[in-house]
């Protein structure tokens, strides 16, 4: 009996948590619509982001196996709910997840995301794609008027091994026909994930087995090249100051979370 109750308090504990999160994040964002500071792309709702995001943060942990919802401050979660929904995000559509360091949640958006955003803040793009490039593969670009066009890729399935990664590129083609590859040696990525607090690679440049970049370095290796490509894009934008400031402030946030969470170590 002591039993049922305890789950039954937990469980209106939840509720009240997330109706007083959700309409906090909701309020805001009718605020920001209603300034005409923010319009949303014709296929994203809102309302169907958070449901989707609040679903997923139920199950979220941190790194000791907490319940994130538990651990981390009602402020840094309703603040990782509106950088998504400002950013226009779904985590059910793999666009972005949540972390959290120490106390403090984050919102990070996946590669996915990154081109979803591209795409919304550019109407020229047409598609963004991302390889690694691994050793033995025949890879060729060319410099086009100061700007690097991959010409030709041609991979094995001999060589797609983590182990043999030798760097990443991302190609933005334009509704016009004309394309720009971002391309990043293995060193360059390693340096760019050395920026984190926490960053997976050792001193001597190996990546750690069980962090996250060594278990999917590809894919890490994907989604730093696609940010890197589509950052000009995002902050040459000139649709709207509040996305910009979103997305700048979901990797201030993170570095600042992973600071606060270092100290506290």
């Amino acid at each position: 009996m002591a039993q049922a109750q305890k789950q039954a308090e937990a469980g209106g504990a939840l509720a009240t948590m997330k109706n007083e999160t959700i309409d906090l994040v909701a309020a805001k964002v009718r605020e920001f619509s209603t300034r005409g500071e923010l319009n949303f792309p014709a296929n994203y709702s809102p309302e169907n982001a958070l449901k989707s995001a609040w679903l997923q943060l139920q199950e979220t942990k941190d790194k000791n196996d907490r319940p994130v919802l538990e651990v981390c401050s009602r402020a840094s979660i309703a603040n990782a709910l509106l950088n998504m929904v400002v950013l226009g995000l779904n985590p059910a559509k793999k666009q972005g997840y949540f972390i959290a360091y120490g106390t403090i949640l984050t919102f990070q958006r996946s590669y996915f995301g990154s081109m979803a955003l591209a795409e919304r803040l550019d109407p020229n793009v047409e598609d963004i794609f991302a390889q690694a490039i691994y050793e033995g593969d025949e890879f060729e670009y060319e410099i086009q008027r100061g700007r690097k066009v991959v010409t030709k890729h041609v991979q094995r399935l001999e060589n797609v091994d983590k182990a043999l990664i030798a760097a990443a590129y991302c190609t933005i083609l334009f509704k016009d026909g004309h394309e720009v590859s971002t391309i990043m040696t293995l060193d360059e990525i390693k340096q760019a994930w050395k920026q984190s607090k926490l960053n997976p690679v050792t001193g001597d440049g190996s990546i750690k087995a069980d962090s996250t970049h060594g278990k999917f370095t590809a894919e890490m290796a994907c989604k730093t090249v696609v940010n890197r490509a589509c950052k000009p894009i995002i902050n040459a934008s000139d649709d709207s100051d509040l996305i910009i400031r979103a997305y700048n402030a979901c990797d201030q946030d993170i570095v600042e979370a992973e600071v606060v969470e270092e100290i506290e170590i």
